[in-house]
């Protein structure tokens, strides 16, 4: 259970939770997600990566909306085909155009993608490829909104700050069925 703190609402929990790539951390408040960890080496550094964004945070009991948003990310990565949509997010703390690019990202069904370019042209910014690669190089909910579903030109995998990089980009794709993956050195 999250702790209050007189006048400041819910406290940030965090916790671990098993997937297929490894085991991810989320933070949350209330019942709201605040951010998405993917697996790093081991728990301890996936803690420090997810707590070095969150001040003030600290491991929970996550409430039932929070487990449920877990099994969620968990059978997506097994594999099921499901948008997330209905996991509520905190942007609070988002800049507009961060938030654009968001939105558009959390639109693309599993097994699909977009380019860089592609979002940018979305979000009504054409010539900012280059901007959404960075608002999604620090995108605080990987999985929630699927920046993995996002290619560089010509279908690239480019840009995915995560452990293991692109190739942790290229396996979350594969889980999903994406058709538009191009083959690895291991091919």
């Amino acid at each position: 259970m999250t702790d209050t703190t007189p006048g400041e609402g819910p406290a940030t929990g965090l916790a671990l939770f098993d997937t297929a790539i490894g085991r991810c951390g989320v933070a949350w408040r209330g019942d709201r997600l605040r951010a998405v960890q993917l697996p790093e080496r081991d728990d301890q550094a996936t803690f420090r990566r997810l707590t070095s964004r969150l001040a003030g945070a600290s491991p929970a009991e996550p409430p039932p909306r929070v487990v449920q948003a877990m099994g969620a990310m968990a059978a997506l990565l097994e594999g099921r085909r499901d948008q997330l949509l209905d996991i509520d997010v905190d942007l609070d703390d988002i800049g507009a155009f961060e938030r654009s690019v968001y939105e558009v990202t959390r639109a693309i069904p599993p097994g699909e993608t977009l380019t860089y370019g592609e979002v940018a042209r979305r979000i009504g910014e054409p010539g900012a490829a280059r901007a959404v690669g960075r608002a999604l190089g620090s995108n605080p909910l990987p999985i929630v909104i699927p920046c993995h579903r996002v290619l560089g030109a010509g279908g690239q995998l480019v840009g995915f700050s995560a452990n293991g990089g692109t190739e942790t980009k290229r396996r979350m794709l594969l889980i999903e069925g994406a058709t538009a993956v191009p083959p690895s050195l291991f091919d």
